[in-house]
This record gives structure tokens, sequence and C-alpha cells, in this order.
């Protein structure tokens, strides 16, 4: 198994002139009943999630300003949304690398990392995903089902600070992802086709000591099985 970090975010909030509000990558009400792709509606349907929880967790863990943030709704639950452009773009840049992976069945993990100022792990919301056996189904059955799903585990990271210890402050974050050893060559060529840089991670950005698991929430379905769980230190002061 490989770990690539996606290339860490600066962002400062000195000019928040206008909000960017995007959800961007798939709609599940525009599926049809033709034969579907699986591993790409896969790949959409979660990299959408994921644009949204990554949102959602620097909100509620307080890793920027709640000023940046706006409220929205998305699986007809409130969200809290970033305003500031530089944010939204890495976060968006990073998807769009990762979501080849997931096509491909070749991303194990994606993994949002809280560090301290000295870049030392706190949290780690580690989404470990794979893809079960496909079936055959229906556009209903996936949008009603699947949106049940995801709407479960945004209201479940929305109330995650219950569970969890407060950060220090000046926190900042990465993006992780977790893949295998044969993903290695897509990853460099997503990195030319992107311009977007990834590197393997090294063992401060991994390793956390005495940390405790703490599961969230399970989701299973007919194209995408989904585990979501938080991994934080012990003393993060």
């Amino acid at each position: 198994m490989r770990l690539w970090l996606a290339y860490p975010v600066k962002c400062g909030f000195t000019e928040l002139n206008g909000c960017c509000i995007y959800f961007g990558y798939f709609s599940m009400a525009a599926l049809t009943r033709q034969d579907l792709n699986f591993g790409q509606v896969a790949a959409d349907i979660l990299c959408e999630f994921l644009e949204v929880a990554i949102h959602l967790i620097l909100y509620v863990r307080e890793i920027y300003p709640s000023g940046i943030f706006q409220k929205r709704k998305k699986y007809n639950v409130p969200v809290q949304m970033s305003c500031h452009p530089e944010l939204n773009q890495y976060i968006q840049d990073t998807l769009h690398c990762v979501k080849p992976l997931i096509e491909k069945n070749e991303a194990e993990k994606v993994v949002v990392v809280i560090m301290d100022k000295e870049h030392h792990p706190v949290e780690r919301f580690v989404f470990e995903i794979s893809q079960p056996p496909l079936l055959s189904i229906s556009s209903e059955t996936l949008l009603s089902h699947v949106e049940q799903l995801l709407r479960a585990m945004i209201l479940k990271i929305s109330v995650c600070d219950a569970v969890l210890d407060n950060n220090p402050s000046g926190c900042t974050f990465t993006v992780l992802v977790h893949t295998r050893e044969a993903a290695t060559r897509n990853m460099e060529k997503v990195q030319v086709i992107k311009d977007f840089p990834w590197i393997v991670a090294d063992e401060q950005e991994v390793h956390m000591e005495e940390a405790k698991l703490i599961p969230l929430k399970t989701m299973t379905s007919d194209i995408l099985k989904m585990q979501l769980y938080v991994e934080e230190r012990t003393q993060k002061t």
C-alpha cells in the first residue's frame, strides 16, 4: 500500500470578496435506466460526498474561522461550505485527482489529517472505501438508498465534536490517500494531467502516537461501501 499526500493548502483570509459554493461532480437525479459504469458512478457519488464532508469537518473542528463558511443544504440536511476560493480550489483539485483511482478501485482510504503547529497529526478522519460485487440496480434505488446513507453519515460528522476533544489553536489540515501499490503509475499520470502535486507521505504525516480509534459511521450500498472513523491523539497539548 502506498500513501500519497496532497500538497498542503496555504490560505489567507484577507480577501473574501465573493462566495463560491459548489457541489460540482454529479447529480444522482440525472441517472437513467441505461447500463451504467458502476465504477464511474461510485466515484462521482463518493467525490461529491467527500467534498461536502471535508468542508463540514473543517467547520466542525474549527480549523478555519466560522465566518468563511455559509450554510447550504445537501442530502436534504444543512451543511457548512467554505466561501474561500483557494481553500475550495484545493479541495476540488484533490478530489479530481482521487476520482480516477476510485473508478479503478485503486483507492483504499481517503484521510483528512488535522495537524498541530508542529505539523504532527492530532486527528485523522478516515474514509475507508471499497466497491462490493456489482449488481444491476435501478436509478430510483440508487437515489433513495444511497442518499439516505450519505445523509446519515453527514449528520454524524456534524455532531462528531461531542465525542472528540478540543484541538489546540493554529491547526492546519491536509489530505492523504491510501492506494494499492499498482496505483503508483496512475497517480503520476494524474499529477501531469491535472498539474496538481502529490507526494509520497512521510512518517510525520502518517504516524500518530497513543491514538484512540472512534468509529463514527458505516454504510453499505450496492455500488460502494464506506466506513468512517477518527483516530485521535490522546494528548493533544
